[in-house]
């Protein structure tokens, strides 16, 4: 093969020397996987891409917003462009601590934020279907009492597998729960729920350790764990046809958009999920304007389709 066959066969630009040395400083000096040290090499391999002929030291904030605004033109989320700005910005802090850059033109640009996911939520009937589950043993009594009081009362996962058993008041048709930030709130507990806790609790009595407090507990008569409960509702829920619909945090959201369609009353509604700020709970706004919407469609003579 001769030198010219040799010369016109494609090669892979060279990495910018800068960039070598500080995966180098990323592999050998602050130890990080090769995964994580391959995921900066693509995210600031693509800073250099977008300054195409313009130095590193010369970028200025003004650069750096107009290649976020490029790359979140292209399709990038406010997650994915998040993750680069931080490779970024950490690149030219190593840029000024080693190599004597004056400024990190990275520093107080915040990604564009991404679009909030509605949360899904099962239908009234696909929560009904849950709830009926066949209930002949002690752990699948102890099931259909965990689905019945998440969907009840909106739970976090993490607050249902705190409870103790003196948490639950049966005069009151009330549980005191422990939110986030250690924030105590008291919820009301339907009547189904109530129902299958007073069928829980003789089985728990049964299966529970000495001393062990703990509202739900596993087949060793220790606490439950959060894992235990998901795993348990996955169960459940493939073996009723809900499979990938039903999990903690669905039957938080059910409680929450199905308590909306029916009472309207957001400030209800971000009290008993124990939410901070009532704009993350104004979420389930959209799914009850999904439903109205629907409804409209179906029930407005002026907004039906003309069948074809």
């Amino acid at each position: 093969m001769g030198a010219n066959s040799i010369a016109e066969t494609p090669t892979k630009p060279a990495p910018h020397p800068l960039l070598r040395r500080y995966l180098d400083h990323l592999s050998n000096e602050r130890r990080l996987a090769r995964h994580t040290v391959e995921n900066y090499a693509r995210d600031i391999t693509a800073l250099i891409g977008l300054a195409a002929d313009t130095p590193l030291r010369q970028l200025q904030v003004p650069n750096v917003r107009r290649f976020v605004a490029q790359l979140h033109a292209r399709g990038l989320d406010g997650r994915s462009l998040g993750r680069m700005l931080s490779a970024w910005r950490g690149f030219f802090h190593y840029l000024a601590r080693d190599h004597g850059y004056a400024h990190n033109p990275c520093l107080g640009i915040r990604p564009p934020r991404s679009a909030k996911r509605l949360p899904h939520a099962l239908s009234p009937d696909e929560a009904g279907r849950l709830m009926n589950i066949g209930a002949t043993d002690p752990l699948a009594v102890r099931d259909k009492s965990i689905l019945e009081l998440l969907y009840s009362s909106g739970l976090r996962l993490s607050e249902l597998t705190g409870l103790a058993e003196d948490d639950v008041n049966f005069r009151d048709a009330t549980v005191r729960v422990t939110g986030k930030g250690a924030k105590t709130r008291i919820v009301p507990v339907g009547s189904h729920a109530l129902a299958a806790l007073k069928t829980w609790l003789p089985a728990r009595g049964q299966l529970a350790r000495p001393g062990e407090t703990a509202l739900f507990v596993g087949r060793d008569g220790s606490a439950l764990g959060p894992r235990a409960v998901q795993a348990r509702l996955r169960q459940w829920a493939i073996k009723l046809g809900l499979a990938d619909k039903a999990h903690p945090h669905a039957l938080r959201h059910s409680f929450a958009s199905h308590l909306l369609q029916s009472s309207g009353d957001l400030r209800a509604v971000q009290e008993l999920l124990g939410h901070a700020s009532i704009s993350t709970t104004q979420v389930y706004t959209h799914l009850d304007f999904q439903h109205l919407a629907k409804a409209y469609d179906q029930a407005h003579p002026r907004a039906r389709r003309k069948d074809k």
